[in-house]
């Protein structure tokens, strides 16, 4: 276990204010430079200290009430990983098949698809909907040929939203690795996994925990790709003496 004083993390991160158009410091240069990894170096494993270093700073995280609502499960075997894969797309096939049926079955297609998208909405949102058509096409890879899977669970009887704080949990997991060289991706697509009995029971997935996400772990093949594009959302701005503006 990593243990850290608060007079250290000051040291080794120089908390400091920065001056108006100050340069990035460490920190944020790992958040801005953070990218999800669709490939990775082949027959190269992430050594189990790494792994280790990655979860203490996903124990860390903030929570609501301090509940610590996470559990994390590691798996870094390619059989099991490549099982596990399998049975993702079985259960994404029959999802897809199940659209397409109650398309195909009324007139009414553009009414389906709206009421779908009103009752899953996350799921069959155009984004993801189209990312599973990839991975059941074989054009996509679920966990991308990474070699190590962290698996995030949450305990439903925890304060506050514990799929949020376990998801916090994760960004500090992703970032850490992101500060080692490694390369990650969130995996969510993977959550079939728990209309598996056997899966329940071999991953230990029971009452009160959930399955949320997972990330996929390794050193990644090539460069990065360039900055990925972001909104520019307007914030109210509510300031000193009743003051109002919306800046961008």
């Amino acid at each position: 276990m990593i243990t850290m004083n608060d007079t250290q993390i000051v040291a080794e991160t120089g908390n400091r204010i920065p001056e108006p158009g100050g340069a990035f410091n460490t920190v944020e240069n790992i958040i801005y430079g953070r990218r999800s990894v669709r490939f990775y170096e082949k027959n190269k494993q992430v050594p189990e200290y790494i792994i280790r270093r990655i979860i203490e700073a996903g124990r860390f995280a903030p929570s609501a009430g301090n509940g610590q609502p996470w559990k994390f499960i590691v798996v870094q075997d390619q059989e099991m990983i490549k099982e596990m894969e399998e049975d993702v797309i079985k259960k994404l096939k029959l999802i897809m098949r199940f659209a397409w049926y109650l398309g195909s079955w009324t007139k009414h297609k553009e009414w389906v698809a709206k009421s779908l998208m009103r009752f899953f909405p996350n799921l069959f949102h155009p984004v993801p909907f189209g990312a599973m058509r990839l991975i059941v096409d074989g054009k996509l890879g679920l966990w991308h040929g990474a070699p190590t899977v962290i698996i995030l669970l949450a305990d439903k009887r925890s304060p506050g939203d514990p799929s949020l704080d376990t998801g916090i949990a994760g960004q500090n997991m992703v970032l850490t690795a992101h500060s080692y060289g490694l390369g990650t991706c969130w995996v969510s697509f993977m959550t079939p996994l728990k209309m598996y009995a056997r899966w329940r029971k071999r991953l230990g997935i029971r009452y009160p925990y959930k399955l949320v996400t997972s990330i996929a772990i390794g050193y990644p093949r090539g460069g990065p790709d360039g900055n990925v594009s972001r909104e520019t959302q307007a914030i109210d701005w509510f300031g000193a003496n009743g003051t109002f503006k919306i800046v961008y």
